[in-house]
This record gives structure tokens, sequence and C-alpha cells, in this order.
């Protein structure tokens, strides 16, 4: 991702630690207030192959399922949960897609939101991003009513996200067009109702460039704010290269680069942990290092305070 150019005609001075209570944002209400009701994505065309993953909640389809135990029973679907997961790590996907989609006929959250996200990445099958649309869809719409709170809400959350992506983009060759109106209904169903911060970022960047909605700075930078408070890098790194740059809004460089700095150092701890670097750490990286060298002496010692104590407000 790009760095993004800021337009807005007031400041941002609020956000210095916090938004005055007028103009604060904690994630559980939408700054434009407009109602949240569960998004509904397109109908699959006719004579575009829909693809059954879940049936309804109660009902159980048919399913050749995954080779008996070897007590001679059939695993249950959390077991064939436990089976699949297992296999895609030690290197046999055609085991665990046959554990999995056994699993997700069942209606289980977790089987549905890994097969997804395994077409979606290509990890251990070749990758098909219709396929992947089509598992989070399913997803979504079979449990998007359920709390927050609930055990699957995490990959419901993750699935609205994917479909957002998936519309921001389209897929090629298929009936998924973009529509940039409808990945913003669903990030912000993800952020507003199951607080999730990858929505609140993707939300951030809409109203930034006025994608999918209307362009407003101040919005984008209070969703920013909410999922780099949740430790989001890349709304840290956005965040902080907004209010370092100062572009049509009130400066504040020690801030801004105090976000930078603790976006890049949780990018490099992530990195050293995984052995590689993740697809947004370089541009993190490089914000980071633009602004550290404009920086002045004393915006330095200011980001350093800053940042003292937005690490301890998130102990």
């Amino acid at each position: 991702m790009r760095t993004h150019k800021v337009v807005a005609t007031c400041g941002l001075i609020g956000l210095a630690l916090g938004l005055s209570p007028a103009s604060s944002f904690d994630g559980t209400r939408t700054p434009e207030s407009a109602p949240v009701t569960i998004p509904q994505t397109k109908s699959t065309p006719l004579g575009a192959a829909a693809i059954p993953v879940a049936p309804p909640q109660g009902m159980v389809a048919p399913s050749t399922a995954p080779a008996r135990t070897s007590t001679g029973i059939a695993p249950t679907p959390f077991e064939a949960l436990r089976s699949g997961t297992q296999a895609l790590r030690s290197g046999r996907p055609d085991q665990a897609v046959t554990s999995l989609e056994y699993a997700a006929e069942q209606g289980i959250p977790g089987a549905i939101w890994k097969l997804g996200r395994m077409y979606a990445d290509g990890e251990g099958v070749n990758q098909n991003k219709l396929r992947a649309f089509e598992y989070f869809r399913n997803l979504t719409k079979t449990y998007a009513s359920d709390p927050p709170g609930s055990s699957q809400a995490g990959y419901v959350a993750n699935a609205f996200v994917a479909l957002g992506n998936f519309y921001l983009e389209g897929i090629p060759n298929s009936y998924v067009k973009p529509d940039p109106v409808m990945a913003q209904e669903m990030f912000r169903y993800a952020a507003t109702v199951f607080g999730d911060p990858d929505a609140q970022f993707s939300l951030g960047r809409l109203y930034l460039s006025g994608k999918g909605t209307q362009k407003d700075s101040i919005v984008a930078a209070r969703w920013l704010k909410t999922a780099a408070d949740k430790g989001q890098r890349s709304a840290q790194a956005l965040l902080g290269e907004m209010l370092f740059k100062g572009e049509e809004l009130s400066r504040q460089a020690g801030l801004g680069l105090a976000w930078l700095t603790m976006a890049k150092d949780g990018a490099a701890k992530d990195g050293a942990a995984k052995g590689a670097a993740g697809p947004d750490d370089a541009w993190i990286t490089e914000t980071y290092q633009s602004a550290f060298a404009q920086a002045t002496e004393n915006e330095r010692a200011q980001a350093y305070k800053y940042l003292e104590e937005l690490v301890a407000r998130r102990r």
C-alpha cells in the first residue's frame, strides 16, 4: 500500500492523546451516524456455479465424511476441523480439504473460514478467489446476526473484511465486479458491530480517498485512531503520516512520529517472530525513516514522550 494524501479543512489537535468528548469515537457507533444493518451481498447470477458450503443451522448436508478414527467411529465436525488443520500444517493438503469440507458442511465457522483463506491465498490449493468469495459470503450470511462476543465472531468479522477487499477490486472473469459502495458496507459492518481493527483501518482509508463514500478526513482519522489504539500497524502508520505531514491539517510532528515508531517496531517484532517481513512492512518502515530524517531534535524528543504514553495506555 502506498502512502496517502490527506485533504481536510480543519485541524486534528484533539488527536494528541485522544479526541475531545464532542468528537470522540470509540468504535461502538459510526461517526457518520447512519444506521447499521447487515449488508446483503449480491445474488449469484443465473449460470454461475454457487459453492455449497454450510447448510442452515440445524441441517446437515450430505457428505462423504473423512476416514473413520481408529475406534471405527466417524469423526465429529470439530474433530474434522482439527484434523484438517493439522493435515495442512503437515503438508497433506488433499486430506486437509476433505476434512475441512466435511466440517464446513456441518456449519462449523472455523472450517468455512479456513477454506476461504486457503483459496484466497493459495495455501495448499490452487488459488481461486471466486471460491474463496463464496465461502466467506456463506459464513457472513449464516452468522452475521450472532453476537459480537460469540466464539465465531472473529471468523465472521474477518470474512466481512475479505468480502470488502474482493468488492474493492472485483474478481476477474467472474460476476464479482468492483463495487466500492458494497465494500464500504462490508467494512463498516465489521468495524462497527464487531469492532474489527482491520475493518476500521480499511474504512478509514475509504474515507480518506472518498472511494465508496463521501470523502471526510476527520471521520477517516477517527476510524484510523480507533484501529491504531488496538494495535493495527497500518492504521498506526497512516495516522502517524497524516499527523507528521500536516498537509492541510494541524501538524503534530511529535505525535505522528510516535505512531510511526510504534508501527515500525511492531512490524519488526512480528517479522522477526515469523522469519519474514509482512507485505505492508516495507512501506511502514520507509514512511518512518522518511519522517525521522525530516524531524527536528525537538520533534524527536516529543515523539519519545508521546510513545511512552501510547505504550503505557496499551498495557
